[in-house]
């Protein structure tokens, strides 16, 4: 190929990587507020539970994860050993493994380092609107998925910190009063509520919602993790159904015509 070639290949690639971006920034951007709502009530929390300013700081921008830091600061408040706080969060967090094994056939193509990047910036979120632009069965496509992974991932990061950032800096000024911690409970469900986009989704959250309430007395939040994988097997078992009456009616009308 001569280079005039592969230079305008490589100028279409990048447009197409910044139109992804664009895409992608636009499907997320609704669920912004609430992300940054949520940063909030963490940034608040670690603070209220006797972490120092740069404790905080630094609990936030390299743990990234804002079910697990939850989880830890009432083990950190009680001086719990150190491992049974590591444990517990990883417990909590391994719904990662599944979104990484979901996510990461779409990124195969890439070197170890971007991967090890992008693995960074994976959240719930994500997960919740990646696969819907990108199902499974575009994994050998590579055009636009990195562009649009980042236009989901990077603003995400951005209003996770901000909120966060800012919840540190003004948990002894908000008092208890104010009710914010339930203010991110309801920023979690204006997140939640625009992605369930389907009735595989819906019965998903059901599923999930259940497993939650009736697993809530399980150790280390072993619920939370029980509640992420039966939510996804119902998601995808529904689906899987939908799809199957759907080719069976296709198969009717070919047969009728």
């Amino acid at each position: 190929m001569s280079k005039p070639q592969a230079n305008i290949n490589h100028a279409a690639s990048a447009d197409v990587e910044k139109q992804a971006f664009r895409e992608a920034v636009r499907a997320s951007a609704g669920t912004m507020p609430g992300i940054f709502a949520w940063g909030m009530v963490t940034g608040m929390a670690m603070v209220k539970s006797g972490l120092t300013l740069w404790q905080a700081l630094g609990m936030t921008f390299i743990v990234f994860a804002g079910s697990a830091q939850l989880a830890a600061l009432p083990l950190i408040a009680a001086d719990v050993p150190l491992w049974v706080i590591f444990v517990t969060a990883l417990v909590v967090n391994l719904r990662f493994v599944i979104f990484s094994a979901a996510l990461a056939p779409h990124f195969g193509h890439l070197p170890w380092y971007r991967r090890l990047w992008h693995a960074y910036f994976t959240a719930d979120l994500t997960m919740g609107i990646f696969p819907l632009r990108f199902p499974g069965n575009t994994v050998r496509e590579t055009a636009g998925k990195v562009g649009y992974f980042n236009g989901i991932a990077y603003p995400n990061w951005l209003a996770w910190q901000g909120g966060s950032v800012l919840g540190i800096l003004l948990a002894s000024q908000i008092p208890q009063s104010w009710g914010i911690g339930f203010a991110g409970t309801l920023a979690l469900l204006a997140i939640m509520i625009p992605l369930t986009a389907n009735l595989a989704a819906l019965a998903g959250v059901a599923v999930a919602g259940a497993t939650s309430v009736l697993a809530s007395g399980l150790p280390y939040r072993l619920g939370l993790l029980l509640a992420v994988v039966l939510g996804m097997a119902a998601a995808m078992a529904f689906d899987a159904v939908i799809e199957k009456k759907r080719a069976k009616t296709k198969a009717r009308r070919k047969e009728r015509a």
